[in-house]
């Protein structure tokens, strides 16, 4: 049904309430053809990545996997581990981050992205975000210190962060660029993969992702050196035979102490299904996306999230920003009892809103990056530190779409914003 702009001489027709659609985006298409995959390594008895009894070579899903992920991201390497925050781990161990070093990142960003830098002994600087969720220009340049080694750059819920600013901010600061694509595997910026243009990418397929194994992560890059490192840490400091050919036979790093993040078969082959589906579940997501957006797009006082490309967004969330956070708040308040999802989905938190950040504890006192500050939360690390993310965060609201709406979903979901703006915002 059309829905009627309110003057002060209007009153609205309510909407007739539409039940809410099943939630997902890769676990709501899990269907035969990961069940086809399952089956074949439970048949072939090779959980194991790398061998089974009956043969010493590496049996085909995680090899499957990597090959193709690496090709449709356009990386010369790409090694699945078994979770995001693995591949995050991984990945800083990759760039030799350690003790004494520092990391710049968001400070509205997922736990692992702060937790995996402490975990090797780093010290994460948070960094202010802009209107498209990622780290604002100018923050590299502010944060960066002869300590700084790199920028985990975190490309927020289905859309590239701005790229050209900030690799050039980057290069000026002499610091590697770990892309953070966890949220954010099929989207594009300026017609390049995310993932493709730094140093290093890691991914996710948790449960809430656009392709998910239940629990998973894959890490990309050109460089050799950086893919033995990765393997090294993920394989308790080996590089077995597999890993050995791909890079022509010759390792450049002495074996080190790692950790096994090791996928399985089962993870692997599950994943591999899903990969396969990103392209029709992104062409879906954008098909929902454009039907609400038409809708909504001209409402007054209601600004659309900040897209640097748009033609590369996933297209699987929209995020609108309200005059205050007391109007975003009753905006959510109202679309949640026409049952539309508002709620963020998989999404970020302030890291200093959180405990880990707040006590400043590592496993062990000792191995804590904060110690040397006099007191914690320190400068850099306190909400008011941040007023332009504080601002941000409390007037938007969000609407998580899915693999199973409908575009009668999506009009419903479209007359129902413009309902509510009506009501709250209307003459």
């Amino acid at each position: 049904m059309g829905i009627a702009l309110p003057s002060k001489e209007v009153t609205l027709t309510p909407l007739a309430l539409r039940p809410r659609p099943p939630l997902g985006l890769g676990a709501a298409l899990i269907g035969e053809e990961e069940e086809a995959l399952v089956l074949d390594v439970l048949r072939r008895k090779e959980p194991f990545r790398y061998y089974s009894f009956e043969r010493r070579e590496p049996p085909p899903m995680a090899a499957t996997l990597e090959r193709e992920f690496a090709a449709r991201v356009g990386r010369r390497f790409a090694l699945a581990v078994t979770s995001g925050t693995a591949a995050l781990e991984c990945a800083l161990g990759a760039l030799g981050i350690g003790p004494g070093n520092e990391v710049i990142v968001t400070a509205w960003s997922w736990i692992s992205c702060f937790t995996a830098i402490v975990r090797l002994g780093a010290r994460p600087v948070l960094a202010e975000i802009d209107d498209s969720f990622s780290i604002a220009e100018g923050e590299i340049t502010r944060l960066r210190t002869e300590r700084t080694k790199a920028v985990l750059i975190v490309h927020y819920q289905g859309v590239a962060a701005d790229m050209t600013t900030l690799l050039a901010e980057a290069r000026e600061a002499n610091i590697a660029v770990l892309e953070d694509c966890a949220q954010t595997p099929a989207a594009t910026y300026c017609g390049r993969p995310v993932g493709s243009m730094g140093a290093i990418g890691t991914y996710s397929l948790q449960y809430s992702k656009s392709a998910t194994c239940g629990e998973g992560g894959l890490i990309v890059t050109d460089d050799p050196l950086l893919y033995e490192r990765a393997v090294r840490m993920s394989d308790v400091g080996q590089v077995r035979p597999y890993h050995l050919d791909m890079l022509g036979g010759e390792t450049q790093v002495p074996s080190f102490s790692g950790d096994n993040y090791r996928i399985t078969e089962l993870q692997a082959a599950v994943a591999l299904a899903q990969i396969r589906k990103l392209d029709m579940l992104v062409a879906h997501c954008r098909a929902l996306q454009a039907r609400i957006l038409a809708h909504i797009s001209d409402l007054p006082g209601l600004t659309l999230r900040h897209i640097p490309d748009p033609r590369g967004d996933q297209g699987f969330e929209i995020y609108f920003r309200l005059p205050t956070p007391e109007l975003a708040g009753a905006f959510a308040v109202q679309l949640d009892a026409l049952n539309v999802y508002c709620r963020k989905i998989t999404s970020g938190y302030c890291q200093y809103a959180r405990t880990y950040c707040q006590n400043g504890q590592a496993h062990h006192p000792a191995a804590s990056p904060f110690t040397s500050f006099a007191e914690w939360p320190a400068p850099g690390y306190r909400a008011e530190d941040f007023p332009r993310t504080e601002a941000l965060v409390k007037h938007y609201v969000s609407l998580s779409l899915g693999a199973r709406f409908t575009l009668e979903d999506a009009e419903y979901i479209g007359q129902a914003v413009r309902y509510v703006h009506a009501v709250l915002m209307g003459d």
